[in-house]
């Protein structure tokens, strides 16, 4: 079976379980099956259904515009090693374990996808629908707020990084496959896994609060319970299969954080819960949000642009991978156009030792994957084989369109020789997408905007920044969720 397959079968199976076993104490609140037709109509959850389209098209969109951009905006994998050192190394030697990391395989994967989509249906069996909504949001809009991140301040996986640690979900058999063909698996910071389901536990403690309430004697504790065990344990996970650093904690939680504060104080509007979503804009109004938005937009664009400049100045500075004796790993090639072409240049850094390189179709590397880790004599038989002198580079000519190819990498040092194998990868997709890079980042820095702004507003008036209630009718009502 394949990974489709498999989520399937846990929607199919599990879906029903998770909704009854969540509301088994609160029967008197579970919308019929029989009523769930008129419910869906009523309710309008067919946007749900179609935001869950979007999401996916936009970061089909997203990805496909990672590699092509990395010839400019580089990545910033050396700063974070600088601060983190080998810390997610030692973590993945202690716990060490082939049971674990099946399990752990199976959860970042299966688990993960299937938490955000049973969410939206538990809050919409349980008939809660002001929660339906901003926990399918938090889904769209979370992604939408880490894209810059991705394309802009790009980091690589640790196991890409640091030497002998081991890729243990992405060299692991048609694992390797599925990641290849739906994630660049190369953008580690944010961890969207830290971050939408610290979205789910933020939108509910928001939620609660401002309703004079607390989250243990919420109807949805058991729930809420369920997300902060699963997300403590993606903390780990994403450690521990050579993924993620741990600076993508703090950020995927910073992310997470900024992506709830804005669907809490839009979707009362969204659902025209004070009148008109318009209602009480004035000129004044627009003008004030559209110069502090605009300014917070402008800074972080700035930054954007600068970070593009100083990685183009120290691009012939730039290392893409570093290699210990014995390590292999691979950089991805996205599937292109016919008529098109992708020119590689791989270049070995060091002063001594080969750098041996393998050219091979996605589809075809299953047999070298299978135990978990590369093996490079099978591999060899894979694709062409290739060696890279010391201080020499290798440009490969990728002609094949519509498939996606791994360039592997493997060094064998000997007693003499460097104990790390830096490289350098170049990859030219022939176009520049910048434009669209920085179009596609516009929703993530407008909404930044909008939550700093709404937060200054909201301290400045001395109310709650718990308060979802639009600002024009602040000076008819009191702040919401004070405590008493």
């Amino acid at each position: 079976m394949d990974p489709y397959e498999i989520m399937m079968g846990m929607i199919l199976v599990l879906t029903p379980v998770i909704c009854w076993f969540f509301t088994r104490h609160q029967p008197g609140e579970r919308i019929p099956w029989r009523a769930w037709a008129q419910e869906f109509h009523e309710k309008r959850y067919y946007l749900h259904a179609m935001g869950y389209i979007v999401i996916i098209r936009w970061k089909s969109i997203t990805d496909k515009l990672n590699e092509p951009m990395k010839a400019r905006t580089g990545h910033w994998t050396s700063w974070v090693y600088g601060i983190e050192g080998e810390f997610t190394k030692w973590v993945q030697d202690v716990f060490a374990n082939a049971t674990l990391t099946e399990f752990l395989n199976f959860h970042y994967l299966f688990v993960y996808l299937f938490l955000i989509y049973v969410t939206t249906v538990y809050f919409a069996f349980s008939g809660d629908r002001d929660m339906t909504d901003k926990v399918t949001l938090n889904y769209l809009l979370i992604y939408a707020l880490a894209v810059p991140y991705y394309l802009f301040f790009n980091v690589e996986v640790t196991s890409s990084w640091i030497p002998g640690m081991d890729a243990l979900l992405y060299h692991e058999g048609w694992y390797t496959v599925f990641y290849a063909l739906h994630d660049p698996l190369d953008n580690a910071v944010p961890s969207l896994h830290v971050a939408i389901p610290f979205g789910i536990l933020m939108l509910n403690y928001l939620h609660v609060k401002e309703s004079g309430g607390t989250l243990r004697t919420w109807r949805h504790w058991p729930y809420h319970l369920f997300v902060l065990l699963n997300t403590i344990l993606f903390m780990f996970t994403i450690l521990y299969l050579g993924i993620h650093w741990v600076v993508d904690i703090p950020l995927g939680i910073l992310i997470g954080a900024i992506g709830a504060l804005f669907i809490h104080h839009l979707q009362p509007r969204l659902r025209n819960d004070y009148g008109s979503f318009i209602k009480g804009f004035t000129k004044e109004k627009i003008r004030r949000h559209i110069f502090v938005e605009g300014v917070v937009m402008l800074l972080l664009l700035t930054t954007m642009l600068m970070a593009v400049n100083y990685q183009e100045e120290t691009v012939d500075e730039r290392v893409s991978f570093r290699l210990g004796s014995g390590d292999s790993t691979f950089e991805i090639i996205q599937k292109f156009e016919p008529g098109e072409f992708v020119l590689s240049n791989i270049t070995n850094l060091n002063e001594d030792g080969l750098l041996e390189v393998v050219v091979v179709m996605v589809e075809t590397s299953v047999p070298a994957m299978e135990t978990g880790s590369i093996d490079w004599a099978v591999m060899q038989s894979l694709g062409e084989h290739h060696t890279v002198a010391p201080q020499t580079t290798l440009s490969l000519n990728i002609t094949s369109p519509k498939i996606y190819h791994f360039i592997v990498m493997h060094y064998e040092a000997s007693e003499d020789q460097d104990a790390v194998m830096e490289v350098r990868v170049m990859n030219d997709y022939g176009d520049d997408r910048m434009w669209q890079a920085m179009l596609l980042s516009l929703p993530s820095l407008w909404m930044t905007g909008f939550v700093v702004y709404r937060l200054y507003r909201l301290k400045k008036e001395g109310r709650s920044f718990v308060d979802s209630t639009p600002s024009y009718v602040w000076a008819s009502s009191p702040s919401l969720g004070e405590e008493a």
